[in-house]
């Protein structure tokens, strides 16, 4: 699914009433309408809506929806930011529509006059200001949405939460806190970013009829992996495929104390259909992976402790996977720096491997198209600290065609950065998965689907929102709450029966 910016959605209405010959005014009408729906069907009929308008689109937004609620016998009590300026002309539509109906009160804010006072037990509607917010807020419309966030009732957000932007960072701006946010067609960058969680709150893409055609031309870097794009990549097995049809993994693992990382990526490669899967590992490791995993074959290296030796013969593997568990032994990092430039297949970099990068002055010498798989710190230390969330995905965007890798920022909505500058966030994944072994379990998966033969820019969209459907399955089961990495894997193949579907 396409991500668009607030000026392509604002071209894309405009497109939609030039081809289906429809008037602003009609387009907002829709949008109300399926903005009422949603919160008719979820608002109990003796809740009061005190409903929040500024005087642009957004606004009129809100008086429609402040019509259609109190048509349907609704308490509304609309407020309007007054500015000085008569407002839009759809603005002024709506509030003349608005004031031919008993049903709706309207009261009028301006700089000096009382907050309003709430009964308790309402709920609150947010359409002060939209996507065309370019600036923060500030003053009297400032201090009313920290009104409105000390409600402590429950918020809806028309389109944006007033004061977010959709396409940079808001970051300590004042801002809305909604509960629900409403928005049409697609989704904006804003509502992936984890630092705007507060202010989204649970986010619904409400269809309201834009016509598809500009979509399907409209150019973007960013890109949402939602079910249709996951299975797309997808490729089903073929009836005469053998073992060898997969590929063979080399997984470079563990050290003293951290072999459960190894048992994590090693089940999780396995359960996403690799062929074969050889696991290097310190001595000390031999018996744990022979009876965890008694599907992989197990190569040890001289030290019992860590890795300190390169394996024979790396030709006969499709893809490899270094980190899990690994440790930052001198002599493992001496081995990762002299094995990487040997590396003629695709690899993947994760946790103590990054760790081992980061701390190298020059930059490291990595196959082309690598995959790196750091979390927010361990992308700090690789990179370089930033700001904000929107500051690192355009360090990853740079940092992925620099170095012709792909960059996968590990979170909620996880961000793959790619070596063609796109930037694909992942729409699966709960928090029942910020438990440790997760990203070791992630690692397992992008190796097994890179030795199947699925492109790095592929293996990697599909890698992670296979990770993420698979932990959304597992948390449906067992709860957010008791889920543990191990229970990842377990569920990978409930996951690929949904693409199978």
């Amino acid at each position: 699914m396409k991500i668009l910016t607030a000026a392509q959605v604002r071209e894309w209405d405009q497109y939609t009433m030039a081809r289906l010959s429809i008037s602003s005014i009609d387009l907002m009408e829709k949008a109300a309408q399926a903005c009422t729906a949603w919160i008719a069907d979820r608002i109990p009929d003796n809740i009061p809506l005190h409903i929040f308008c500024g005087k642009g689109n957004n606004g009129g937004d809100g008086l429609a929806i402040a019509r259609l609620l109190s048509q349907m016998g609704r308490e509304v009590i609309a407020y309007i930011l007054e500015f000085g300026h008569k407002g839009t002309e759809d603005f002024q539509i709506n509030l003349a529509r608005v004031h031919q109906l008993p049903g709706v009160e309207i009261r009028f804010l301006q700089p000096g006059s009382q907050l309003p006072v709430f009964p308790g037990d309402i709920w609150i509607i947010d359409a002060l200001f939209g996507t065309g917010l370019n600036r923060p807020l500030e003053g009297f419309t400032a201090d009313l949405v920290t009104h409105i966030n000390e409600s402590n009732e429950t918020i809806v957000a028309i389109d944006m939460p007033s004061g977010l932007l959709a396409d940079e960072s808001s970051k300590g701006f004042p801002v809305v806190h909604a509960t629900h946010t409403l928005s049409f067609q697609c989704y904006k960058r804003a509502f992936l970013a984890a630092e705007n969680a507060e202010a989204t709150g649970l986010v619904h893409i409400l269809d309201i009829g834009l016509h598809p055609h500009y979509l399907a031309a409209a150019e973007t870097d960013y890109q949402l992996t939602d079910f249709e794009e996951a299975k797309k990549i997808y490729r089903p097995r073929n009836q005469f495929a053998h073992k060898g049809t997969y590929g063979h993994v080399l997984l470079m693992a563990g050290s003293y104390g951290k072999m459960g990382a190894a048992v994590l990526s090693s089940r999780a490669c396995l359960r996403a259909g690799a062929g074969l899967l050889s696991v290097y590992i310190p001595g000390c490791g031999y018996p744990v992976l022979q009876t965890a995993v008694p599907e992989a074959m197990v190569i040890t290296d001289p030290n019992t402790s860590y890795l300190s030796e390169s394996p024979d013969d790396l030709s006969r593997y499709q893809a490899v996977a270094i980190g899990p568990g690994l440790g930052t032994a001198r002599e493992t990092r001496q081995l990762l720096l002299e094995l990487l430039p040997r590396l003629s297949c695709p690899v993947v970099l994760d946790a103590d491997a990054l760790n081992i990068l980061a701390q190298e002055q020059a930059r490291p010498v990595l196959p082309h198209g690598a995959i790196l798989t750091p979390h927010p710190k361990e992308f700090a230390r690789l990179f370089g600290e930033t700001s904000n969330e929107f500051e690192r995905v355009g360090l990853a965007m740079r940092k992925a065609q620099e170095w012709q890798v792909v960059i996968v920022v590990k979170g909620h909505h996880t961000v793959i950065a790619l070596p063609d500058g796109r930037v694909w966030y992942n729409a699966t994944g709960n928090a029942g998965m910020a438990t440790g072994g997760s990203g070791d379990v992630l690692t397992g998966i992008l190796a097994s689907l890179l030795a199947q033969g699925y492109s790095t820019a592929d293996a990697a969209i599909l890698g992670v929102y296979l990770h993420g459907l698979a932990g959304d399955l597992a948390a449906v089961r067992i709860s957010q709450e008791a889920l543990i990495a191990g229970d990842i894997p377990e569920y990978l193949g409930a996951a690929f029966l949904q693409l199978l579907s």
